[in-house]
């Protein structure tokens, strides 16, 4: 401790053994060695206006003339402002600074103890294995982190930064000096020379492998973490997303991928890891997995059951009622692993059933239940296995019966193949789940007892999500009623959900006369699947002009015929914001 003796005690402080180290004036450095005296004796923080008064006197308020040096320790990275909204320094005004509570910082506090900051670096030598190699890494991404930190308090021209980043300058010369004497293989290593990516690129992934080692808090995996990691200003910022978007090297390249989540205040966040390939490779690199994952779209050709869908749409898409909104938002906080967590650790789930939910969208034709379907699968970041129901008819009795335990033992077999778990989606089931019939009657009401026997055998003992769609409730069997756990009704939409559908659906390319008025259209009472249908019937009948116009007379002819019951049937078609 002679350096903090040293420096308490010295009457003259510009003689002190440090003060060249500080980079600041006499009067800053007295500033701090009167810190540093009240340090030592209990006193940790100080406020701004009574150390100033103590040290400069209150006469004539020559006190205030002296803030301007309180404000330059702090960028100087040698104090720090003690409270839980700390003001951002580079943008803060002298005054704003004069009640606040100041305190040495760390560094200032190590400088005391050691007389220097300077890195002190053991002599260069081979990694002898790949956790020497992690933990070197790892440190990089913790000098990362600590630059990022001072960057967002507004400090970034402090002596702190500047330290930092010459400690991060002489590590990673280390690195590349300590792999180049290296003749064994590191894993790692190999897999960032041979994966060939970019600067930033390396220090998300390292980032990303740094929480699955940790298992800390999961911070880093956020995309705003991540990108607040490799950034060094706003503008910055907006460009470096495009490393953590869709088109980018980690994502298209497998390299990384992201889960979708609701935050605390109803947006979608992303959360980012490795995957499970790449993971693997890396963390046990003498291990080889002797079984490869299968794709499902290749096993998908093999068989005639269902239709695989990648979807292409997320909840944000589609246009709603608020009140099917408000439950579907609520299913996804359900479905939140941070919450599946916390009910396997009460011990309400096992830990290895992941997330089981049977849903039943119910509602009429054209309210959007398929392609909600489609966009929650989405938000899950999941594949769907569509099977439509009437399929599985027949006209041979019992026929029908092994239909639907093929229809699950099928998807059973896809999951198990390919370690995937995709959305089950039974589209128009209503057959599936209507009433029982009771007692004796004809032999197809009896095979369809049978049928819905077998059924509901399936659902009971189903594991992951199966989503059913039918278009009325009112006729499903209570027993099928109390296998499902949510129940969501989709409504016809209001005017002001049909006037965002037209908005939305209408071409935006096209040519429109001038009197042409949505608000008309919006009063017609249409689902989303009907105005689709008008649109594109319209848009036909316009096509074939010689001068081609969107008129509102044009779609109200559409409207009536389709008012008139002209088209045959009316889809349950999904529609979309855009």
């Amino acid at each position: 401790m002679k350096y903090l003796v040293e420096f308490v005690e010295r009457g003259e402080v510009e003689q002190s053994a440090i003060f060249a180290q500080l980079k600041c004036g006499v009067e800053e450095a007295k500033i701090l060695q009167t810190m540093a005296r009240r340090y030592i004796t209990g006193q940790e923080d100080s406020g701004v206006l009574e150390l100033l008064q103590e040290l400069f006197g209150e006469e004539e308020y020559g006190y205030l003339a002296h803030l301007d040096q309180i404000k330059n320790l702090l960028e100087l990275g040698w104090i720090a402002q003690q409270s839980f909204t700390p003001l951002k320094v580079s943008e803060a005004c002298n005054l704003e600074l004069l009640n606040t509570q100041v305190a040495l910082s760390t560094p200032f506090l190590r400088l005391l103890e050691l007389g220097s900051l300077e890195m002190t670096l053991p002599e260069i030598k081979p990694y002898e294995d790949h956790l020497e190699y992690l933990q070197d890494q790892f440190f990089r991404i913790e000098l990362y982190q600590k630059i990022g930190t001072v960057r967002h308090q507004g400090n970034e021209q402090s002596l702190s930064i500047h330290r930092l980043q010459n400690k991060l300058e002489i590590l990673e010369k280390r690195i590349g000096e300590r792999i180049a004497q290296t003749t064994s293989e590191i894993a790692l290593e190999k897999y960032l020379r041979t994966s060939e990516l970019e600067g930033k690129e390396e220090v998300i992934f390292l980032a990303l492998l740094k929480e699955e080692y940790s298992a800390g808090d999961n911070s880093l995996r956020e995309m705003t973490a991540l990108i607040d990691l490799i950034s060094s200003d706003e503008y910055d910022r907006i460009r470096n997303r495009a490393l953590l978007e869709e088109g980018s090297k980690l994502l298209t390249e497998e390299i990384i991928d992201y889960e979708e989540m609701l935050n605390p205040f109803g947006g979608i966040a992303r959360a980012f890891y490795i995957v499970d390939e790449v993971l693997q490779n890396i963390m046990h690199p003498q291990k080889k997995k002797k079984v490869h994952k299968l794709k499902l779209d290749m096993l998908i050709k093999e068989q005639e059951i269902f239709e695989l869908i990648d979807p292409v749409t997320s909840l944000d898409d589609v246009v709603l009622n608020p009140s099917t909104r408000r439950v579907l938002d609520n299913l996804m906080h359900q479905m939140d692993k941070r919450v599946v967590q916390r009910l396997v650790e009460w011990g309400v789930k096992n830990k290895k059933q992941g997330v089981d939910a049977r849903i039943i969208f119910y509602g009429p034709p054209g309210t959007g239940k398929t392609m909600t379907a489609y966009s929650l699968s989405k938000s899950l970041k999941r594949q769907v296995l569509s099977f439509d129901c009437s399929k599985i008819l027949s006209m041979y009795v019992g026929e029908s019966e092994k239909n639907v335990r093929k229809i699950f033992d099928t998807y059973k077999e896809l999951t198990e193949k390919t370690k995937t778990e995709p959305v089950l989606l039974l589209n128009e089931a209503d057959q599936f789940l209507s009433a029982r019939s009771s007692g004796t009657g004809s032999s197809a009401e009896q095979m369809h007892n049978q049928m819905q026997n077998i059924f509901l055998e399936q659902i009971e003992s189903f594991k992951g999500i199966l989503i059913a769609t039918t278009n009325l409730l009112e006729n499903i069997d209570s027993a099928f009623s109390r296998r499902f756990n949510y129940k969501i009704e989709f409504k016809r939409p209001d005017r002001a959900q049909r006037r965002t559908l037209w908005e939305k659906m209408l071409p935006v390319k096209a040519p429109y006369a001038e009197d042409f008025d949505i608000d008309k259209l919006a009063g017609y009472d249409l689902s989303g699947g009907q105005i689709s249908l008008v649109i594109k019937n319209t848009a036909f009948n316009v096509a074939t002009m010689e001068e081609p116009l969107f008129t509102l007379e044009a779609f109200v002819e559409e409207i009536e015929k389709e008012k008139r019951g002209t088209f045959d049937t009316e889809k349950a078609m999904g529609f979309l914001q855009g």
